[in-house]
């Protein structure tokens, strides 16, 4: 379809904050940033009004996802045993000349808790919601010196990233003690320890590929989560402490889809019938993009493509469709597709796939 270029606004949110606290939300851990890190922040200065560049022809979409549970602990006579994930994801627009048009940063604090006999004694019916969505309920403002949540920190450094190379980001956003330079306006908005943040959002420019976008495309982020595949142990069995996050990028021109990417994240911690972690916490948690063959449903499910191979291929068969053309697609009771060009490719459910289209679009 033809696209118009258009001028990109640089609109966001708030301000930011030098530390975080721990969260009244059940599963969500308290955040994870080092200690001594809340101190007042600098005086505040000019803000940038430097306007965006104009932008014009093709975009990249990129999508980065990190996982890490190193800080699960085992359970003991005295407390329950924490499966404990930290999940960070940002999504970008590049132009080809390498400069970030568009930024969404998100992430997920949860937990799955279990006893020293093996059971698991979190709430499994209850979806951990992502940073963002909890806003507010995050409960970092209340430690703040300048009086803003997590959700509005991440919007200003995204707003920062616009407009600048991945490198005129990283060495704009992070100074030599780790956070924003002191005196630069940046600082005044976002005061917790930026490498994270900015290896997200370097991650996913450097995935980010042709995909359809335009200039004038609006992006988007999907997340939906779970931890219903949870499971206590028994003699017999190790108990598997699981969080499933799905997270799609896709740009919108109206209510057209005009790019997708979607990717996944199955964080598993293992434990035994006494409470003890099994499974090795230091090893970040790969995507099933990342994983590729590795994940496994071609050697040990049989199945004739990959799950990176159907998502990509689902991504692709919704890109230039409205909202409600994905809606209304054709499913079996299985929830398979039964569309005979998207099931000659896609064998797996895609109920899940609607599911975060829709919300993405939302």
């Amino acid at each position: 379809m033809k696209k118009f270029p258009l001028i990109l606004s640089l609109v966001l949110i708030i301000s930011l904050l030098a530390g975080c606290a721990g969260t009244p939300v059940v599963y969500y851990t308290n955040c994870t940033c080092p200690v001594g890190t809340h101190d007042a922040a600098p005086e505040a200065s000019k803000a940038d009004e430097t306007p965006a560049p104009a932008v014009e022809g093709a975009l990249k979409t990129g999508l980065y996802i990190s996982t890490a549970v190193d800080g699960s602990t085992p359970a003991n006579a005295e407390a329950d045993g924490t499966a404990s994930y930290n999940v960070l994801m940002a999504a970008v627009l590049v132009d080809d000349k390498g400069v970030i048009v568009d930024c969404i940063i998100d992430g997920i604090s949860a937990t799955v808790n279990f006893n020293a006999v093996g059971e698991i004694t979190s709430d499994l019916t209850v979806a951990p919601q992502t940073k963002n969505e909890l806003g507010d309920n995050y409960g970092m403002r209340v430690a703040s010196s300048i009086g803003a949540e997590w959700n509005e920190q991440v919007a200003e450094i995204a707003k920062f990233a616009i407009g600048k190379t991945v490198e005129e980001f990283e060495q704009g956003a992070i100074s030599e003690t780790g956070k924003a330079p002191d005196g630069s306006d940046l600082a005044t908005k976002a005061t917790m320890y930026m490498s994270s943040y900015v290896n997200a959002v370097k991650m996913a420019a450097a995935n980010a590929k042709h995909l359809g976008a335009e200039a004038g495309d609006v992006l988007k982020m999907g997340v939906i989560t779970g931890i219903s595949s949870s499971a206590s142990a028994t003699a017999e069995k190790a108990g598997n402490a699981q969080l499933d996050v799905d997270v799609t990028a896709l740009t919108m021109n109206g209510n057209v889809i005009t790019s997708c990417v979607i990717d996944a994240v199955q964080a598993k911690v293992a434990f035994d019938a006494a409470g003890v972690i099994t499974s090795d916490i230091s090893v970040p948690v790969a995507t099933k993009n990342e994983l590729g063959e590795k994940y496994g449903m071609v050697a040990w499910g049989k199945a004739q493509f990959e799950w990176n191979v159907q998502a990509a291929e689902f991504a692709a068969y919704v890109t230039d469709k409205t909202v409600e053309q994905v809606a209304g697609i054709n499913i079996t009771e299985e929830n398979k597709p039964a569309d005979v060009d998207l099931s000659a490719k896609v064998t797996i459910k895609i109920n899940g796939f609607m599911d975060l289209i829709a919300k993405a679009a939302k």
